[in-house]
This record gives C-alpha cells, sequence and structure tokens, in this order.
C-alpha cells in the first residue's frame, strides 16, 4: 500500500497551532485507512526536554521521533542547532523508510525541509507534497536575521525554488502565498490553495455570562480586546501601544494577551514602563481543553502581521477565532489576506499597522455597539462554516492524495 510520510518538527501530543493542523490531517487520513507516517523529534513546542516514545502509533498514525539536540527556542543559535540536527536525523529516517511512489509531505518546520525532502523523493522514487506555512528565507530576512540577504540567502532561495519546482504539488494556506510561488517560476498547476483550519467541531461560540474564565479573570463588565497565541516577531505591537495610550483613561476597555513568544514579554514591559500597565492583562497558554473559553473571553480579537510579511505568512489563529463566533480586527495592510476576508464577509475592522488613533477609534465604536460586535462575530462563524471547515480542508486534500494514484 502506498504510504503517506508527512515531514515536520512537531507532532501530537504538541499542541502548538503547525502540529494540531499536521496531526489534523495525519489521524484523519490513517481513519480513511490510509497508511500514514510522520518522522518528527522527540520536542514538544514548550518543552525542548520532554520524554517522548522513540517509536509509537497513535489512532493508526506510524510516528517516528528522532533524538534531535533540545536547546528549545529561547535563543536563535540553539534553535538553529535543533533544526540542523532534524535535518539530519529527517534524512536519513525518510530514506530508510519511503519506498517508490510513497507521498513526502514535507511542512515548513523546520524552514527548507523541501530542499532535503526533494533529494529523498528523487532518490527513492516518491512523490513530493511541499505543504508551505511560510516563506523561508525571505521571512528571516525581513525580520533582519543575518546573512539571509546577501549571497547566502539567495543560494538557500535558488535552492529553496529549485525544490518548490520539481514537486508534484505545492500546497499552500493563501491566494497571497500563491501568487508568491508562481513569482518564483513554479507552475501554477502545481500550486493548491488548501487554508488551514480549527477544530470548528469542539470550538463553539460561549455566551460571557456562561463562561467562567470572564468571572475568574475579573473580565465580567470590561470590553475585552484579546490577542491569543504566539506573540512573535512578525507581528507588530506599536499599533497595539499607540492605542491603549490613547484608552487610558477608558472605564472599560481592557486588553488581554493570553499565550507567549518573543514579543509577548516585551510588550508587557512596554505597557508597565508607559503607565499602560492598568489596560492590560497577561495570561500564559491554556489547557487544549479550556480552548473553546478562553477564546470566548474577549469580546472582540486582534491579529496582527507586519507589512512586509504579507503573502508569506497568513496567521493561523484567524480560524479559531471565527469558530467560536467572535469578531476580529485586523492590524494588517489593507490588501492582507486576512484584511480581505474580514471586508469580504463583514466580520470585523481593518487598521493600517502603525495607526494607533485609527485603532483607539474603532475600539471605542464596537464598545457602543453590542449588537454590531454580536453580529460581526455571527458572520464570522457562518464565513467558517461556509467555506473554512476541518471538513472542507480535509475534502480538498484526499482529492489533492488521490490525483498521485
Amino acid at each position: 500500500m502506498k504510504r503517506v510520510i508527512f515531514l515536520n518538527r512537531f507532532f501530537y501530543p504538541d499542541h502548538s497551532a503547525t502540529s494540531q493542523i499536521v496531526s489534523d490531517l495525519a489521524f484523519h487520513l490513517a481513519a480513511s485507512g490510509m497508511d500514514v507516517h510522520v518522522i518528527t523529534s522527540g520536542q514538544l513546542y514548550d518543552s525542548p526536554r520532554a520524554s517522548l516514545a522513540k517509536e509509537e502509533a497513535v489512532n493508526g498514525v506510524h510516528i517516528h521521533r528522532m533524538p534531535t539536540t533540545r536547546y528549545g527556542r529561547s535563543s536563535l543559535l540553539g534553535r538553529a542547532i535543533d533544526y540542523t540536527s532534524y535535518y539530519g536525523l529527517m534524512w536519513h529516517r525518510a530514506r530508510s523508510l519511503a519506498n517508490p511512489g510513497d507521498i513526502l509531505v514535507a511542512k515548513t518546520d523546520p524552514p527548507l525541509t523541501s530542499i532535503l525532502a526533494m533529494r529523498v523523493a528523487l532518490q527513492r522514487k516518491a512523490c513530493l507534497v511541499n505543504w508551505l506555512q511560510d516563506i523561508y528565507p525571505e521571512i528571516a530576512g525581513e525580520l533582519g536575521v543575518p546573512l539571509m540577504r546577501g549571497m547566502f540567502g539567495r543560494a538557500l532561495c535558488r535552492l529553496r525554488d529549485h525544490s518548490l519546482q520539481r514537486a508534484a504539488a505545492n500546497v499552500v494556506v493563501g491566494q497571497r502565498m500563491a501568487e508568491r510561488l508562481q513569482s518564483l517560476r513554479v507552475a501554477s498547476d502545481r500550486v493548491y490553495v488548501i487554508p488551514n483550519w480549527s477544530d470548528d467541531e469542539a470550538l463553539c461560540p460561549v455566551r460571557p455570562e456562561e463562561n467562567p474564565l470572564r468571572r475568574e479573570w475579573g473580565l465580567e463588565e470590561k470590553f475585552v480586546v484579546g490577542y491569543s497565541g504566539n506573540l512573535g516577531r512578525a507581528h507588530e505591537i506599536d499599533t497595539v501601544l499607540s492605542a491603549a495610550a490613547l484608552l487610558r483613561d477608558h472605564p472599560r476597555i481592557v486588553f488581554l494577551f493570553i499565550g507567549g513568544g518573543h514579543q509577548f514579554d516585551r510588550l508587557r514591559r512596554l505597557a508597565n514602563e508607559r503607565g499602560l500597565g492598568q489596560l492590560f492583562r497577561f495570561i500564559a497558554y491554556q489547557p487544549q481543553e479550556l480552548l473553546k473559553l478562553s477564546l470566548s473571553v474577549p469580546d472582540v480579537h486582534l491579529i496582527s502581521l507586519r507589512r512586509e510579511l504579507e503573502g508569506l505568512i497568513v496567521p493561523s489563529k484567524f480560524y479559531g477565532i471565527a469558530a467560536v463566533g467572535k469578531p476580529l480586527i485586523s492590524i494588517t495592510a489593507r490588501d492582507g489576506e486576512i484584511a480581505q476576508l474580514v471586508r469580504q464577509y463583514e466580520c470585523g475592522l481593518v487598521v493600517e499597522p502603525g495607526n494607533g488613533p485609527a485603532l483607539a477609534e474603532a475600539l471605542v465604536s464596537l464598545c457602543k455597539d453590542p449588537m454590531g460586535v454580536t453580529e460581526m462575530g455571527k458572520r464570522a462563524r457562518s464565513m467558517l462554516d461556509g467555506h473554512f471547515t476541518r471538513r472542507h480542508a480535509f475534502a480538498r486534500w484526499e482529492k489533492l492524495l488521490a490525483a498521485f494514484d
């Protein structure tokens, strides 16, 4: 039987965003009768020294965990070392596992996995499908990572482009990303847009008065502006700080940040330094079983992406927000992927990065219009049900993989 072999650094029981997506799809394909394998690391996203079985089968999926280095995410150097160790071990394991006709699905954690996956596919006469959550090394160059804007970065781009051009298919998570690949001379008939998803069956709206977290966190009488998940280098925080400064005397508006990431502690520090601490609440990642409640605490959610990263990343938290029926404010370029969806489905507002006064004005307006907020949230869930459920995505993946029979 033909096998589907996923390559990704994190997998179940890890709960990071990319891990949840690949775990969902792998388990679904296994349940439908396919022979599914995953070559991953032994780490958890927030616990690099976790102790997980090297080999096990979960829900019909064969998991092969590589004994990579375990420096974790605290530094770029440590992360690079972890990447390198995964590359070597993954390449060796994939070569020994893949047979002619198997399908290698290479994700982008770590970046540039497609380069090694292409070599394995050629050597083993397997079929390569790249699954791009983001586009490297361009992202690293935009974020100022040393070397990535020079000769070394250009050399990596050429290798990466070749691996995309030679693949049987390249799955991207947004239309802007598809256009980016086509600009790299990747044939349009080898580029497929399959958006990410959330667990839209488990995630559903929870009324504020029925949400124990809202009471526990002392937010019952507040208009809560939320952000949930990783707040990393790709996200913009100056607009929020600027808006907060204008709202420092507002009696109801509060900013709730749930999660972590490179910018998380920086935002907390800057808010306190600027005398805005009373407007902010910072809470650690919540357990998966509480996600429905934690996502339902805010009245409106924020999504942020630096303007120069449009087409390179699509924030996947969009789908979880829509699943719990909450509107969102997209702090992104007006022609960006999320901004276009927000306007098309009228499920929130768009604010250009850097325009703190516009964000403050939008929040004051929404605070005064609870019915309008509720209606935008309903449209968000309706949009998801019509176009972006897990079932929609699984059906697209099944159709794509069936084409390689």
